[in-house]
């Protein structure tokens, strides 16, 4: 490509304005090798000029400037659509609408994050600088609502059925409001539906069934609610289940099979009763955390409950278990155990200082005799020890009141002998000799 310019042959600039077109090479060679003197500077965005007197190229020329005028308009009503055009499925709008209808405008706060979801605006349209600020998020293409997490700002009224019609949605999270009635059967529509969390709020009657058809359904959280009744027997069906808490409810009967993909179980505070059963936990290899304390579970706590094979952490505190039976793992990552405030009777159970990574153990309050076993003096992993309240007798292992015994907790309420009341483990006292040889029948306590 050449630059070809014509000058007036006293080599003076024609005072005609200069326009930018493209020369073909061929057509530049064609003219032959011509010297000028040396132009003016070119506007720097030129890349060449030619007279606007040219008659030869007048009609490129306006091609040109028409073909640029098309591409700005096009870009310019591009800009403009994308401003205003609704791209949200009307579907999607609709069930937002009904969501927000459901709640009291009462309870919807100037600041809150439903004040500003004005239907004026189309919900997924960018930016978001007065209207859906917060509470919603769409899909990359705006087109779907994928997420409602709304803020704590105490909205009080119903969850309304119509949330079903938002079909793509991933999250949905209103916790910590004032929402009541029932949860619904229609939120089994959300096939993709990974997280749900209605918790600390006002919800009561049972967990729905057909919430279990939620085969994407990764975590459950309706804790510190109302909910009633017994748990869904189908239970097991939703088989992507990592994390289900329904902790202080109402949730009465026993436990279902429960989902093997689980890996934390949460249903303290309820009234749940009966035995733990294995058929219940079959198959729940990634179990890691039970929590199902302040129940009213039943029987004992048969041998295989801490052998599965992912447990870390076990609070089964304030039940009515009656015994318990441990056997050495061969390999463990329990960490933590809980048994406290049962009716556990027996002795303390020697094979807990087995599990090599065991650091808490608390057994306080239950009905166990005999003496505590040596080897938990010696558990170097074992930091917080709680046997108090229960009929242990004997001499306290002297390794608890060593130097180098990190051990904290509390040995007392017992029928030891030489329990050091200078040391912070003897406390509360030991019980009254009385009590101590009713509780053997008799006999003084050794």
């Amino acid at each position: 490509m050449r630059v070809v310019r014509k000058w007036s042959p006293t080599g003076q600039r024609p005072c005609t304005t200069d326009i930018p077109i493209l020369i073909s090479k061929t057509h530049a060679e064609a003219q032959g090798p011509t010297h000028f003197p040396t132009p003016p500077p070119q506007h720097p965005l030129l890349l060449f000029q030619i007279q606007k007197g040219d008659r030869e190229v007048m009609p490129l020329l306006q091609f040109l400037a028409l073909l640029a005028m098309s591409h700005l308009s096009l870009l310019l009503l591009f800009s403009v659509f994308s401003a205003t055009h609704a791209l949200t499925l009307p579907s999607d709008v609709s069930a937002l609408q009904s969501f927000k209808a459901s709640i009291k405008p009462s309870s919807v706060s100037p600041w809150s994050c439903l004040a500003s979801w004005n239907f004026s605006t189309d919900p997924c349209s960018v930016p978001r600088r007065t209207h859906f600020t917060c509470g919603i998020s769409c899909s990359a293409d705006s087109t779907r609502v994928i997420s409602i997490t709304l803020d704590p700002a105490g909205y009080a009224g119903a969850l309304s059925s119509a949330i079903a019609k938002l079909t793509q949605l991933t999250v949905l999270d209103l916790s910590d409001n004032s929402l009541s009635g029932y949860v619904p059967s229609a939120l089994s529509s959300l096939s993709n539906l990974q997280i749900l969390t209605l918790r600390s709020n006002s919800f009561s009657g049972p967990l729905p069934q057909a919430i279990t058809a939620i085969k994407s359904l990764e975590s459950l959280d309706i804790s510190h609610n109302f909910l009633s009744g017994s748990l869904p027997k189908t239970m097991v069906s939703l088989s992507s289940l990592r994390r289900l808490d329904l902790s202080f409810n109402r949730i009465t009967g026993t436990l279902p099979k429960l989902p093997s993909s689980l890996s934390e179980l949460a249903l303290r505070s309820n009234s749940l009763s009966g035995y733990l059963l294995k058929s219940s936990f079959d198959g729940l290899t990634r179990l890691e955390v039970v929590e199902l304390s302040a129940n009213a579970f039943t029987g004992p706590i048969q041998s295989w409950f801490f052998l599965l094979p992912s447990l870390q952490q076990v609070n089964l505190a304030n039940n009515s278990f009656t015994g318990l039976a441990i056997l050495k793992p061969t390999a463990s990552d329990l960490v933590a155990v809980d048994l406290g405030f049962n009716q556990i009777k027996g002795y303390v159970p020697t094979n807990f200082s087995a599990f090599p990574l065991l650091s808490s153990l608390s057994l306080r309050y239950n009905q166990l005799r005999g003496p505590i076993p040596m080897d938990y003096s010696k558990k170097e992993t074992l930091k917080r020890l709680f046997l108090d309240g229960n009929f242990l007798n004997g001499k306290a292992p002297v390794g608890f009141f060593s130097g180098w015994s990190g051990v904290s907790g509390s040995l007392g309420d017992n029928c030891l002998q030489s329990c050091p009341t200078s040391s912070q483990l003897c406390l509360p006292s030991q019980k009254p000799n009385s009590i101590c040889k009713q509780a053997y029948g008799g006999k003084p306590r050794s």
